[in-house]
């Protein structure tokens, strides 16, 4: 594991996400970094996530691009509104391409990068690979939520 801290424990370490907070033991704990204009993460699969042998589980695939795009998009929020913290953004919709069975017998390489943004919604694409083979890929629109919205205070 990298010393470096992520994204998710520089801003919010206290989250308890399933997929990328890391104040969940039992989530998958998906730690994002910048990279030049795109946010990458590696992640390594357990037997516990396969949906059948050696094939890791849609859902869990899902979960994985759904919290690194998210996080691309909040913190390109941050850094186009020269804040000091990403705002708490939310998904509003996504959708995954699921192109081939995505192994679960090694790190797994997360890339995603903002393709669109209107100040508050931002249009995320992702992809997921399994050394140099796309496995699946992601496209989402993700929304800094307002006071008031259940996810307003989570980081």
């Amino acid at each position: 594991m990298s010393k470096a801290k992520c994204l998710q424990e520089t801003y919010a370490p206290g989250n308890a996400c399933f997929g990328c907070g890391p104040a969940n033991e039992n989530g998958l704990r998906i730690r994002s970094f910048v990279d030049g204009d795109k946010v990458v993460a590696d992640w390594t699969p357990e037997k516990h996530h396969e949906a059948f042998p050696g094939v890791l589980n849609g859902g869990i695939i899902g979960s994985l691009l759904d919290c690194h795009c998210n996080w691309t998009a909040a913190w390109h929020l941050m850094e186009s509104g020269g804040l000091d913290h990403p705002p708490c953004t939310v998904t509003m919709e996504y959708a995954i391409k699921l192109r081939r069975p995505t192994p679960t017998d090694g790190p797994l390489h997360l890339e995603a990068r903002v393709v669109e943004s209107d100040g508050k919604v931002v249009t995320v694409e992702g992809e997921l690979y399994a050394g140099d083979k796309l496995c699946d890929q992601c496209v989402g629109k993700f929304v800094a939520v307002e006071p008031g919205h259940p996810a307003y205070h989570r980081w």
